[in-house]
């Protein structure tokens, strides 16, 4: 944590903690205004935590060094000022979490915060992203040394991926299929050829 932030926590130092895990990509409206809402219940301090990791330098030919320089602590102030409005626009202007940017992945970051945390507080992820397994929901529950509260994305009303709306999309063919099948004024697809059940003219 910064120096700022601990020591907002530290003057509350009965208070438990209770962290949630605000992703980049969907910013976890859902568990933010739910993990707001425990601590006021708890009487407990939140701290908006986001994952965050320097950009790889830019490569150079023959093993020179890049002309291109990087700006870490820019690429830094970004990521928290993107943080802090990702929390504003969830909780209003108003709200009382801590924001913190720490560098790491999102499962050694929320990890290591569980150490000091009472509960820590994630988004699903998509139930068809493929892209780590096992997913970091299954991995932090593991991994955690405090309880964990995730979101299912029905509650996170994150949006279906393409494989889950084509799978919804042919469910629902098979319904309206089987719902029309035998029903008065409503013939079955034709088949070609001569059918031996059917009396010829």
């Amino acid at each position: 944590m910064s120096e700022s932030t601990q020591d907002q926590l530290e003057e509350q130092p009965e208070r438990p903690l209770v962290v949630v895990g605000v992703s980049q990509t969907s910013h976890s409206p859902v568990a933010l205004r739910w993990a707001a809402d425990y601590t006021q219940l708890l009487g407990a301090n939140l701290l908006a935590v986001r994952a965050w990791r320097p950009s790889h330098p830019p490569s150079a030919a023959a093993g020179r060094p890049s002309a291109v320089s990087r700006d870490v602590g820019g690429e830094r102030e970004y990521a928290e000022a993107a943080l802090y409005d990702d929390v504003r626009q969830s909780l209003g202007d108003d709200h009382r979490a801590h924001c913190e940017i720490r560098e790491g992945t999102p499962l050694s970051v929320l990890t290591a915060l569980s150490g000091i945390a009472a509960l820590l507080v994630i988004d699903a992820p998509r139930r068809t992203d493929l892209s780590t397994t096992p997913m970091l929901a299954h991995r932090l529950v593991y991994n955690a040394t405090c309880p964990v509260v995730v979101m299912p994305p029905r509650i996170s009303q994150q949006p279906d991926s393409p494989l889950v709306t084509a799978g919804k999309w042919l469910a629902r063919g098979f319904v309206e299929s089987a719902g029309t099948a035998g029903r008065p004024g409503i013939r079955p697809p034709s088949h070609t050829g001569s059918d031996p059940d059917t009396p010829s003219g």
